[in-house]
């Protein structure tokens, strides 16, 4: 009788096995099946992981994120009379805008790339849509920056100013919409809060910069967008993990783990720099920095934590199971409290109209 490869591998696995019993003294059965292991076909992902760079994405989701919410403080500050303010914030907004453009322009490789994605309009794509955002900010931006630099046409610079703080929420949002229109488990099961962890984490960076571009007879506007940008972040940040379930793993451990930590503190920080050190110029821009750099680490840390929860398949086979079991079982209930075809009502014994 001709060896099976079946047999042959049988056999070294109950000699190992005999040798075990033998040398532990215990006798009955060994486990024989190893641990399960999230693995694929040929040791590939499940995902196809993100492909960016982080020095040109999440650097672009900062930078773009600070030139939005820049210009809705330099709205701010121009109807309520502060100019070094507002002119810090334009500034600011139209320096952080070219810095996202070039951070995305980097990563598309060629500029005609992004001026191919402006030949459609599709309102379903976020990318579309983020490409549309910019064209029509970009301008209003510069506009602002401009006047207020030159002090032409101071008309034209404020209605600029007020165009562009119109769009400047969506551009601090739309990225959180871009990514969690992927396939990566930390980013689309994300797809209720990230847009509020984005837009938070934008005010906080303006209100940072703020701090250190403007005196401090003039920064309240600044503290106060800074304290509702981290209010609204960390609170969204916690909600967030909550719902995600073990997703949030990723948000945690490893370097994303680090930055979102270093995040809440340098935030925490600068709130307290910002609101105890008002009278001071120096402390008021020591905490300017550290509010500016923990949105930073909050864009980064997102960036990172999406990364690695591609790489690993169980944080997308385990919630795709957990969801399939729920839909079961409810599927399951629903049918148990279906009600059955009910039998016609058979009328008393007296009833006249009774059949027999």
């Amino acid at each position: 009788m001709t060896e099976t490869p079946r047999d042959r591998d049988a056999v070294p696995a109950m000699a190992s096995a005999g040798r075990r019993r033998r040398r532990g003294g215990r006798r009955g059965e060994q486990p024989m099946v190893p641990d399960a292991e999230f693995t694929s076909y040929y040791g590939r992902p499940v995902l196809n992981g993100p492909v960016w760079k982080a020095r040109d994405i999440a650097g672009y989701f900062f930078v773009g994120g600070l030139a939005g919410a820049s210009s809705v403080l330099a709205a701010g500050a121009t109807l309520t009379g502060r100019p070094q303010l507002a002119y810090g914030a334009k500034v600011g907004a139209a320096g952080a805008l070219g810095l996202a453009l070039y951070g995305l322009v980097h990563d598309l490789g060629r500029p005609a790339r992004f001026l191919n994605m402006l030949r459609v309009v599709k309102p379903s794509s976020p990318m579309s849509v983020g490409t549309w955002l910019l064209t029509a900010y970009g301008p209003l931006a510069v506009g602002a920056a401009g006047s207020a630099v030159t002090g032409w046409v101071p008309r034209l610079g404020t209605a600029a100013t007020l165009g562009a703080a119109a769009v400047g929420p969506a551009i601090a949002g739309y990225t959180a919409a871009l990514i969690s229109d992927t396939a990566v488990p930390a980013w689309h099961d994300a797809y209720r809060e990230l847009p509020f962890v984005f837009v938070g984490s934008a005010a906080t960076a303006a209100g940072g910069l703020g701090l250190i571009t403007a005196p401090v007879a003039q920064t309240s506007p600044a503290r106060a967008l800074a304290l509702v940008g981290t209010a609204a972040e960390l609170t969204s940040l916690q909600l967030m993990e909550r719902r995600l379930g073990m997703v949030a793993e990723t948000y945690r451990a490893g370097r994303a783990g680090r930055l979102m930590r270093a995040s809440q503190v340098l935030a925490c920080a600068g709130l307290a720099g910002a609101y105890l050190g008002r009278r001071s110029r120096v402390v008021s821009a020591v905490s300017g920095t550290a509010l500016l750099a923990a949105s930073a680490a909050t864009r980064f840390g997102v960036f990172a934590a999406g990364v690695e929860s591609a790489a690993d398949p169980k944080y997308t086979v385990v919630p795709q199971r957990e969801r399939l079991r729920r839909r079961e079982e409810q599927a399951r209930q629903a049918a148990a409290e279906k009600p059955g075809p009910s039998a016609p009502p058979v009328p008393p014994a007296g009833d006249p109209e009774a059949r027999p």
